[in-house]
């Protein structure tokens, strides 16, 4: 049987988890939060991942009862993400590899999220919804590559919502997006707000513009309350998802759709993609916390299907690419 450790550690999440064989050994991971309004500095970003991804590590060692001579290969995210925590996650890694003597992989994130989903869902060949902090995109895969049939052309949807989350002093405690969903559930006036999907793609930056400039004075002259604002960006940016997730499944003829990323999570855009789903005979598959949110397990499991499948990361070549396209990496376990 195969054990393969992974490191991950793009943005504000630490997390390091152990596979053996489809089985998730342990996952354990921490998460640096800033005071309300404020968003997560690299460098700060990276301080706190130095200060404990060593406890990390050994939390999943010893969760999983294993030892560094029971490991087959150490995993770690290449990119894309924030640079700083990236250098300092893969700097670990090449570290452990090399004292454990030990194969090293550098696993693209998207990539990681997408076969973890496969996992843990079963989904069998969905057309992929990748949400998070830092990226948008809708992917299908054919012929040995995650195609990228659609994404966000400007910034991600989770960014949009932590910055709207700062504007309206959120916490950001466990995180904006979830407080933001919680808000949204109390909302009762749906507010316009501009609706900006172009093809296959959408923009989100005309949206949060709109809106930060729109809930000072919104809010002030009590027109909605912020649980209303937070209802309708919701369902404006969900919906715009939807649409271009729809088309991309027309285009391929797929019967599937895998929800991935830290706003995948979200119990809101789960529902509306299952209205669409049922309304095409389609299934959705969808994840938890646990496994939406970036973890060392997808970073495991990437890494034990790209190792199984024969490829390695030379030393030299173990470095990190903070734009790490989707479709740049040849899958070679698939069909």
């Amino acid at each position: 049987m195969t054990v393969v450790i992974g490191f991950e550690g793009s943005a504000n999440k630490i997390g390091v988890g152990i596979i053996r064989d489809g089985e998730v050994l342990s996952n354990p991971r921490r998460t640096y939060i800033t005071p309300p309004g404020q968003g997560f500095l690299p460098s700060d970003t990276a301080r706190h991942h130095r200060g404990v991804i060593l406890k990390v590590l050994k939390e999943a060692l010893d969760e999983a009862g294993l030892k560094p001579c029971d490991i087959d290969c150490v995993a770690y995210t290449k990119g894309p993400g924030m640079g700083a925590p990236l250098v300092t996650v893969a700097l670990v890694a090449r570290t452990v590899a090399q004292l454990w003597g030990k194969p090293l992989l550098g696993v693209n994130h998207c990539i990681g999220h997408i076969e973890m989903g496969r996992l843990i869902t079963q989904a069998n060949n969905p057309t992929v919804l990748y949400v998070s902090g830092g990226n948008t995109q809708v992917i299908a895969y054919s012929e040995r590559r995650y195609r990228i049939f659609g994404e966000t052309i400007d910034i991600a949807v989770g960014n949009c919502l932590d910055r709207f989350a700062r504007v309206i002093k959120i916490s950001n405690d466990p995180s904006p997006g979830y407080n933001i969903e919680q808000m949204a559930k109390e909302g009762k006036k749906y507010v316009e707000l501009p609706y900006t999907v172009k093809g296959m793609d959408v923009s989100f930056s005309g949206i949060l513009s709109y809106i930060e400039d729109a809930a000072g004075k919104m809010l002030t002259s009590n027109q909605c309350t912020a649980e209303d604002l937070c209802f309708s960006l919701q369902e404006t940016l969900f919906s715009m998802l939807v649409e271009i997730t729809e088309r991309a499944m027309a285009h391929c003829g797929s019967q599937e759709v895998l929800i991935v990323g830290g706003v995948g999570c979200n119990m809101r855009l789960q529902e509306m993609m299952m209205v669409m789903c049922k309304e095409r005979g389609a299934k959705l598959f969808a994840t938890d916390e646990s496994f939406c949110i970036d973890n060392g397990a997808m970073i495991a499991q990437a890494g034990w299907e790209m190792f199984r499948s024969g490829q390695v990361t030379e030393l030299s070549d173990s470095w990190i690419t903070q734009r790490y396209r989707t479709d740049e990496v040849e899958v070679t376990w698939r069909d």
